[in-house]
């Protein structure tokens, strides 16, 4: 669990910059790191991706949530091929709006139950900027359509299909209960953050299916990544590079990238990162 107040210790955007890097340098398995790109995107782009949006991160408690969305997007598309980080922006502008001092939990509650017509507006022409892949078309709430009016709602309505709109509708609680305190708990065990990284989006991926996998591949593949990734950490500790190597190439053979489950990392390295808990 987190502290029961947040009670910063590093500017909100050089979090967000070190926490983007952190979790594109460590090879997670399926992911661009400095040894794998995909045809669209590198890990430099990446990293100028996390660079770019920092500066309005640092903003994010001064202005509506949606315009530091926005602002964010729009610099790393100015940067970038292909979107390269929306996902990161989605999870980590709501905990980068919450007031020093504030309870964690709390706080979010505050950010995303104060949402206006304006937010709505400006995450969807995020949205549209970034051009997520593999979104498809939803009955309500399509990014065909007009914005919705109230932005919190949709983001429910799309709980079942996109992790990061699930963080939203259960105002973060698997990132504060869950991921925080594996990625804290590998790390003071195994001392190297990278190895703190995959092991705990491995765990993150063996618990829940990944939301892009399951959009882009369907629901059974994503099942059957996250059940090989429960395999990969079921083994004895002297085959688990091997085991995880085994488990990136059967990955990039199906072209599948568990990036939502590598955004919930990011937003995770920015709080303990912010904190100074790492």
């Amino acid at each position: 669990m987190l502290p029961p107040t947040n009670t910063p210790r590093f500017p909100r955007g050089w979090s967000a910059e070190t926490a983007c890097r952190l979790e594109a340098t460590a090879p997670k398995p399926g992911n661009v790191h400095p040894a794998a790109e995909f045809p669209d995107l590198r890990y430099d782009e990446l990293v100028a991706a996390g660079r770019a949006i920092g500066p309005a991160i640092e903003l994010a408690c001064e202005r509506p949530l949606g315009e530091t969305i926005l602002e964010a997007v729009t610099a790393s598309r100015a940067v970038t091929r292909s979107n390269a980080n929306l996902g990161i922006v989605l999870a980590i502008a709501p905990l980068a709006a919450v007031r020093d001092g504030e309870e964690a939990a709390a706080g979010i509650d505050r950010v995303l139950g104060s949402l206006t017509d304006d937010d709505g507006k400006n995450v969807w022409r995020a949205i549209t900027i970034a051009k997520p892949g593999g979104l498809g078309t939803a009955a309500s709430h399509d990014l065909a359509g007009p914005p919705p009016r109230d932005l919190l709602a949709a983001m429910r309505e799309a709980a079942g299909r996109d992790g990061i709109a699930r963080l939203w509708a259960t105002g973060y609680r698997e990132l504060f209960d869950e991921v925080v305190p594996d990625l804290e708990r590998e790390h003071a065990s195994r001392g190297r953050i990278d190895d703190a990284i995959i092991l705990t989006y491995l765990r993150l991926l063996s618990r829940r299916p990944d939301t892009l996998v399951a959009r882009k591949h369907g629901d059974a593949e994503a099942r059957s990544v996250s059940e090989m990734a429960a395999r990969v950490l079921e083994g004895d500790e002297a085959g688990l590079a091997n085991r995880i190597e085994a488990f990136d190439r059967t990955l990039r053979s199906r072209r599948c990238n568990p990036g939502t489950s590598a955004d919930f990392i990011a937003a995770a390295l920015y709080i303990l990162i912010r904190e100074g808990r790492l």
